[in-house]
C-alpha cells in the first residue's frame, strides 16, 4: 500500500494542508481545478451578490454537475468499447469460419487435382488400349 501524501494547497487565498493516497501533483491538481471554478464563477455578476452560503451552494452543484457528465461521459465511453470488444470478437469468429471454408475449399480442390490426375490417367489408358485394339 502507498504512504500516505500531506501537501499545502491554496484555495480561495487560503492555504490548507491535503492529505491523501494520491500523489502530490494530484492534490495540487484538485485544487486548480477548484480555484478555476471559483474563478469561473466570480466573473458572472450575480454570483458576487450571494451570500457566502449560496456561492458555496452555486460551487458545489457546479462540481457536482462537471462530475456527473464525466461520469455519463465514461459510462458512454465504456458501452462503446463494450461494443467495440463484441464487434471484434464476431469479426474474429468470422475470420476464423472464413479460414475454415478455405481450408476445407483447398483440401477439396487437392482432391479434385487428384481425381482430374487419375482421370486423366484413365484417360490416356483407355486411349492406349483403344488404339492397340485398332492396330489389330
Amino acid at each position: 500500500m502507498s504512504s500516505k501524501n500531506k501537501t499545502e494547497v491554496l484555495i480561495a487565498g487560503k492555504i490548507f494542508t491535503l492529505s491523501g493516497y494520491e500523489s502530490e501533483e494530484y492534490l495540487q491538481k484538485v485544487a486548480t481545478y477548484i480555484n478555476n471554478k471559483i474563478a469561473e464563477f466570480k466573473k458572472l455578476d450575480g454570483y458576487n451578490h450571494q451570500t457566502k452560503e449560496n456561492k458555496s451552494i452555486l460551487l458545489e452543484l457546479n462540481i457536482a454537475d462537471d462530475y456527473f457528465k464525466a461520469k455519463k461521459q465514461v459510462e458512454m465511453v465504456e458501452e462503446e468499447l463494450s461494443e467495440k470488444d463484441k464487434e471484434l470478437y464476431d469479426l474474429k469468429h468470422e475470420l476464423i469460419n472464413a479460414q475454415i471454408q478455405l481450408e476445407n475449399q483447398e483440401k477439396d480442390l487437392e482432391a479434385s487435382r487428384k481425381e482430374n490426375t487419375e482421370l486423366q490417367k484413365e484417360v490416356v489408358r483407355l486411349q492406349t488400349e483403344r488404339d492397340e485394339r485398332n492396330r489389330k
